[in-house]
């Protein structure tokens, strides 16, 4: 794990976000492109549609919240949607990018900076960013489901 679990609470907050990150990446890692499509659960749920719903949450949550920008969900409803054209490999690279994005729109503000949302009035960076703890570990353990059925891996570390 990088950074550090015994820092200040900035610190410590990046870091758990960054540790959930790391294991979605893992659990695609070495999949092929069958595996990575297949549905084990009646929902559309697979380990594709993951990297692409987490990757558009961040930028939801980071640009178009926190950053204030226009919004780069088109339709919510299909952000698990994976077209043929996209591959497992840029998946995890489009991620990664959503991460790196999400980290410098992060770092321009303090954990008590405050926007307007639609929903809840106002949210602070603190609260993005435990959200984002919250939302992708709770795809990271959707993952993990997904990973063991499809091939029997289980842990953090695959």
């Amino acid at each position: 794990m990088t950074g550090s679990v015994a820092g200040g609470e900035r610190e410590v907050l990046e870091t758990f976000l960054d540790y959930q990150r790391g294991v979605v990446r893992r659990k695609a890692a070495g999949l092929t492109e069958e595996q990575a499509r297949l549905r084990h659960v009646p929902s559309s749920t697979t380990m594709a549609g993951l990297l692409k719903h987490l990757a558009l949450v961040e930028d939801n949550w980071f640009a178009r919240v926190l950053g204030q920008q226009p919004s780069v969900l088109r339709d919510p409803g299909v952000s698990f949607a994976v077209g043929e054209e996209e591959k497992v490999a840029g998946l995890i690279a489009a991620y990664e990018a959503a991460c790196a994005r999400s980290r410098e729109s992060a770092a321009g503000y303090p954990l008590d900076h405050v926007v307007p949302h639609a929903w809840l009035g106002q949210v602070s960076l603190r609260w993005i960013l435990t959200h984002m703890i919250e939302e992708t570990a709770r795809h990271t353990g959707h993952a993990d489901i997904l990973r063991e059925l499809t091939d029997g891996t289980t842990g953090a570390a695959g």
